[in-house]
């Protein structure tokens, strides 16, 4: 994706230093930081203080984390119990994310396969580089196939603004300016999503705004409800300077907003994303997807998850009792990071001092209220025997 006409990737492997890098997106959108991550340690924290975050980056920074550890590794006389370690140490930075271990024991796999370190070193890069490289195709093909539902729904209004104008035509021979802007909101297609689920949060495109990005690149009038997304707020801060650097039209909105403006026949669809989904159609994702999903279903808002195959988590088939559930920092909610009339970057205490928060970053949404998944394959409905018919493959449990 571009940045102010630059291609641009949250992570990438400067060949020059042979150090992985990342966009600190604590920092955005306000300061554009970027930051090295040489170690082990560096991927771990990096990945816990979420200068990466979103289920496919934290999966291909967690791959690279196993090439740090390779690179590391000169002076460990039995490096293999090192390595296990190491790689179960990534493994727990953060606990929802499926994606997390699923790269590192992808690449951990295809490690074990050699036996001398220089091969060893070698497969760990490529078979990285490989994650991230899939990752950004299976993302442009979540675009393709979402885009699809978005031309549904800018087709179906741009019949029914015919059918209103033909209406109008016969009750008056002139037409206000307000009534034209209103004809020109009511073919507009909105979508509302929370979090953020951009390029930022995989390696290219995104998954509940790949779609988005490629109807706006067709030339579909369309227009983004984007959550402010607390208490970190990566809608406001992330979601929004994504679709700003795109061009794309856009609206920052409260958390609590999402279900008011569906009653108003405001949004025409949700699209969101997802850190950890079952086989059987359960989501988790970012906190407050639930009752997104819980005000759609109410106001017959179709509600559909994004999602590349490696978010799926094909053991698990009850997602509210056994996906778990990463609790943070309360002091994510009991602060909030801004910039002030001078430009500098502070954090401010907004309820009292002494109060208690609790800090649960995602929850669950069961299948029933979801209307369909993208997927890089296409698009099928939550239900365990609909998602296998996209990946046979997995139809065993034991992988």
């Amino acid at each position: 994706m571009k940045v102010d006409g630059k291609d641009m990737r949250p992570i990438w492997f400067d060949t020059q230093s042979e150090t992985v890098k990342v966009i600190d997106q604590r920092m955005l959108p306000h300061k554009f930081i970027v930051a090295e991550l040489k170690t082990v340690d560096d991927i771990i924290d990096a990945i816990k203080q979420m200068f990466v975050r979103g289920a496919p980056l934290i999966g291909a920074t967690g791959a690279f984390g196993v090439y740090n550890a390779l690179k590391q590794i000169s002076d460990v006389i039995n490096y293999d119990d090192y390595l296990q370690t190491e790689c179960q140490r990534l493994k727990d930075a953060r606990p929802t994310a499926v994606n997390l271990a699923w790269g590192v024991d992808r690449v951990l796999r295809v490690v074990l396969k050699y036996d001398r370190y220089e091969e060893r070193l070698k497969a760990a890069f490529k078979e990285a580089c490989d994650i991230v490289e899939e990752e950004a195709e299976n993302c442009r093909l979540i675009g393709q196939y979402g885009c699809s539902l978005i031309e549904d729904i800018s087709l179906k209004k741009s019949i029914a603004k015919r059918q209103g104008q033909e209406d109008k035509k016969r009750e008056q021979n002139k037409k206000t300016q307000q009534g034209e802007q209103s004809q020109k909101r009511e073919k507009r297609v909105n979508i509302l999503t929370h979090c953020n689920a951009g390029w930022l949060a995989t390696v290219e495109y995104g998954t509940a705004t790949a779609p988005i990005y490629t109807a706006f690149d067709k030339g579909i009038d369309i227009h983004v409800w984007v959550d402010e997304t607390r208490p970190l707020n990566q809608g406001a801060r992330l979601t929004a300077w994504e679709l700003g650097k795109h061009g794309i039209p856009h609206t920052v909105i409260t958390d609590n907003a999402g279900g008011h403006l569906m009653q108003h026949g405001m949004v025409d669809m949700v699209i969101v994303g997802t850190d950890r989904t079952t086989r059987t159609g359960d989501v988790a994702n970012k906190i407050g997807t639930y009752l997104k999903a819980l005000a759609a279903n109410d106001n017959g808002v179709p509600f559909y998850v994004a999602l590349p195959s490696s978010t799926f988590d094909w053991n698990l088939t009850d997602g509210i009792n056994d996906i778990p559930i990463e609790e943070r920092n309360p002091d994510e909610i009991r602060y909030v990071q801004g910039v002030d009339s001078y430009g500098n970057l502070i954090s401010v205490l907004v309820p009292p001092e002494k109060s208690h928060a609790v800090n649960h970053a995602f929850d669950v949404t069961p299948a029933r209220l979801v209307t369909g998944f993208i997927t890089e394959r296409g698009i099928c409905k939550a239900s365990e025997a609909s998602i296998l018919s996209l990946f046979p493959e997995y139809a065993s449990r034991k992988q």
